[in-house]
């Protein structure tokens, strides 16, 4: 496979992954999301006892477990993957295969500068690793050094190219506003992709791009046809849940839903599925919902998973406003330690200015809002929190642009927020 930037015009592809709303780490896959041990790690396990000084045998497990845990949504994958994959290192000091696990790891429980490092180790290694600069790029993603991570995804495709680095391509292009260029790569993406998971998980990124500037109908065919090559494929069915809310069909969207939570109990899915029943009246369902959410952030956090981001977003929303800024400043922190002189995650600053808004302390909250728009990042939540966080501080003039700029992007965002963006900005028509 040539490199995707081979033959670009000048105009065109200089260079171009979410998720996310959503990172994924490695190869996309299609496999259901089904709560039992993932196909290859029996057989691994079986190997390994009888040959218990295999390093790639224990570099194998470890990323068996961290797709697992992936693909389940069940953190307690992560202490094995980390036992075994540092058995590897003890069998094999220094083996680039148990590197990338780490780094892959470590991105998987939000610790993006241990990614990063243990990426950097492993290409040290072997500069031809597609594993440790696929989780490499996801890892400057992730603490918000995008100029970076396009230089990294560039160097991957130069080196190594092939479907994980052309999405992380697209997804990098996505976060600095690039989405002409973000579409045109998913595209080149899928004319080289011929595995169902990879051809799913392309469609799926080609319809968030169509949500994101709120094309119904696009991201409509997109999640469709994602869902005809892996019908199991839980982005694909949260995206035609989101539309499906939009266009009206709740009854559709809350089975879309209900299904999700069940593959896949994360906490934005449930989040999202409680909004919905929140919406359609049925309030203590919709609480049922949160506390798993709830319970799943203590589950993670005690398998090593940093997920103040998640509780952060959450109890912004829906719980404690005190408990939402403790986790906001801790993962901003984390994330962002060179703020001052650095582009920031979006993602990070985006949530602590909404914890601070949730404590009433919009005239700080105002300078990360602006900061997590800063990038031309198409995500119209985040317009939303910046507007709110305008108005509460009486600038209207602002406040009107940026919440008519959120439903201009997607006029159905949300179906819980949407519908107060849109009261918010009809309250502001209505002021001199």
């Amino acid at each position: 496979m040539r490199p995707l930037l081979a033959g670009a015009s000048a105009a065109g592809l200089v260079a171009a992954l979410t998720l996310g709303s959503a990172v994924v780490f490695g190869r996309p896959s299609d496999a259901p999301a089904a709560a039992r041990p993932a196909p290859g790690i029996a057989g691994l396990q079986a190997r390994l006892r009888e040959q218990p000084h295999d390093a790639v045998g224990w570099a194998s497990l470890g990323a068996a477990y961290v797709e697992q845990a992936r693909l389940t949504g069940d953190p307690t994958y992560y202490p094995k993957a980390d036992d075994v994959l540092r058995r590897s290192l003890r069998e094999a000091p220094g083996n680039d295969g148990a590197l990338a696990g780490l780094g892959a790891l470590a991105a998987a429980r939000h610790d993006f500068h241990g990614a990063l490092q243990s990426a950097d180790r492993a290409l040290a290694v072997n500069p031809y690793g597609q594993r440790a600069a696929a989780v490499r790029v996801d890892a400057l993603v992730e603490l918000g050094r995008y100029d970076d991570a396009l230089a990294a995804a560039r160097r991957a495709d130069a080196v190594r190219p092939g479907i994980p680095i052309f999405t992380r391509l697209a997804y990098v292009r996505e976060l600095r506003g690039e989405v002409r260029e973000a579409r045109r790569v998913l595209g080149l993406a899928r004319a080289s992709a011929t595995e169902r998971g990879d051809l799913a998980y392309i469609a799926t990124q080609l319809g968030e791009l169509a949500w994101n500037d709120g094309d119904l109908g696009r991201a409509d065919r997109e999640y469709a046809e994602a869902l005809r090559v892996s019908p199991d494929h839980v982005p694909a069915l949260d995206g035609r849940a989101r539309v499906r809310a939009a266009q009206g069909d709740v009854a559709g969207a809350l089975a879309d839903r209900a299904g999700i939570v069940r593959r896949l109990p994360l906490p934005q899915y449930l989040t999202e599925y409680g909004e919905l029943l929140e919406t359609a009246g049925r309030r203590d369902e919709a609480k049922r919902q949160y506390a798993v959410a709830t319970a799943w952030a203590r589950i993670a956090k005690a398998n090593g998973v940093d997920a103040d981001l998640e509780i952060a977003l959450f109890e912004s929303d829906h719980g404690d406003p005190k408990a939402a800024l403790r986790a906001a400043r801790t993962e901003y922190e984390r994330r962002c330690p060179d703020s001052a002189v650095r582009q920031c995650s979006v993602h990070a600053a985006d949530a602590l200015a909404w914890a601070l808004h949730a404590n009433g302390r919009d005239a700080e909250a105002l300078h990360y809002a602006r900061q997590a728009t800063a990038t031309g990042y198409r995500r119209a939540q985040f317009h939303f929190h910046l507007g709110v966080i305008e108005k509460a501080l009486g600038k209207r003039r602002d406040a009107r642009r940026d919440l008519a700029d959120s439903l201009r992007r997607n006029p159905r965002f949300s179906p819980l927020w949407a519908p107060r963006a849109k009261a918010a900005l009809d309250d502001l028509e209505g002021t001199s």
